[in-house]
This record gives structure tokens, sequence and C-alpha cells, in this order.
């Protein structure tokens, strides 16, 4: 009983933890934006591979994370820095509206190439699959005792991926209502909310860097 009742505590903390980090509703309104000028299946299509490389990224970094990252000398900050300048400059195109620019064209492989940029970077890394949920992951291998909850880990990150892929795809009817205009506006201003968490992550990752240069 006590080993079921420690599997169910470890399920939720992870679900809680997971859902919280990846926050599939906070990224909703950045896919919004990024895919207004596709297609509904190329909505769905680059929701489905965002989600899918997020899930396999997630769970590459779960069993070998801190194997990585002690073999290539790299740390979280450093992640976390990088992932700052991805997003402010992702945030500089929105607030200028320059992802909105494949809808002039009607080449088919240009917008496939789109869907295939857009949803491995950013989308599925580091909006999804960012330092917080890379971390977590590993902290949460590392705690897990036995293979029950290695196997409710991996069940969880999957569970969590299929509700952002849902959420994501509910974005599609919403980017439709608010037709070209509204799409613009939305673009805009989440490019400025999208700069503002790039300086966050960049700063957060800085602050230790330069801390330990410092006491080094």
């Amino acid at each position: 009983m006590t080993v079921v009742t420690d599997l169910y505590t470890f399920a939720l903390l992870a679900f809680t933890a997971f859902f919280t980090i990846i926050n599939p509703l906070g990224t909703m309104p950045i896919f919004m934006t990024m895919t207004s000028s596709l297609s509904k299946q190329h909505r769905k299509q680059t929701a489905k591979k965002a989600t899918i490389v997020a899930f396999f990224t997630i769970i590459a970094f779960a069993f070998s994370g801190q194997i990585l990252f002690n073999f290539f000398g790299i740390s979280v900050d450093s992640f976390r820095v990088v992932g700052g300048i991805i997003f402010f400059m992702m945030g500089w195109d929105m607030l200028q509206a320059r992802l909105g620019n494949i809808k002039h064209t009607k080449d088919e492989d240009k917008i496939d190439a789109y869907v295939e940029d857009i949803s491995i970077t950013p989308l599925a890394i580091p909006m999804i699959c960012g330092p917080g949920a890379i971390t977590n992951a590993i902290i949460l291998m590392e705690d897990a005792v036995n293979i029950t909850q290695k196997i409710a880990l991996i069940l969880v990150i999957a569970i969590v991926l299929l509700i952002t892929y849902l959420v994501l795809i509910g974005a599609s009817k919403i980017t439709e209502r608010l037709g070209s205009t509204g799409n613009k506006v939305m673009m805009r201003l989440m490019g400025l909310i999208v700069m503002v968490i790039a300086v966050e992550f960049f700063f957060s990752g800085l602050k230790p860097i330069i801390i330990g240069i410092l006491n080094g």
C-alpha cells in the first residue's frame, strides 16, 4: 500500500511540476501568432511535430542530461542564457510582425520549411522543452527510486505534452476568429511579452555564472 501511495505521490508531483513549467496555456498565444498565416492542417502539423520533438528531448535529457552536461562542461545556466537570446530574437521578429511573411507565398516547399523551422526551434526548444523542463526531468529521474516510478515519470511527461498538443490545436479556432488584424495586434503584444521573458531567462542564467566567476 505504501509503495502504491508513494507512486501516486511521485506521479502527482511530476505532473504538477511539468504542467506548471511547460505551461501549455502560456505557450498557446505565442503559437497562435507564429502560425497565424498557416492553414489549419499546417498548424496541426506544427503542433504535432513540436510536441513530439519536445517529448523525446525531455526523455533524452532525463536519462542522460547530467552526463551530457558534465561531458561538455556546460550548465543549465548556460542553457538559460542561450534560450534567452533565442527568445529575444523571436520576440523582436514578432514585434515587427515579420513572422507573418509566409502567407504571401503559395510555395508549398517554403511553407513546409517554415513549419519544420519553427516546430523545432523555438516551439519545441526552448519554448516547450526549456531549461526548467530539462532540469526538472533530470532531477525527477534521479529521484525515481525504482523502474515503476521511472515509467510513471515517462507517462506523466507524455500526458502533459498530449495536453499541450490539444491546447495548441484548440488555438487554431481562436486564430481563425481573430482574423488578420487581430492576429497582427496579438503578434506585436506577444512579441513584447516574449522579449520580457527573454530578458528574465538571460539574466537568471547569467547571474549565477558571473557570481561563480567572481567567487572563483
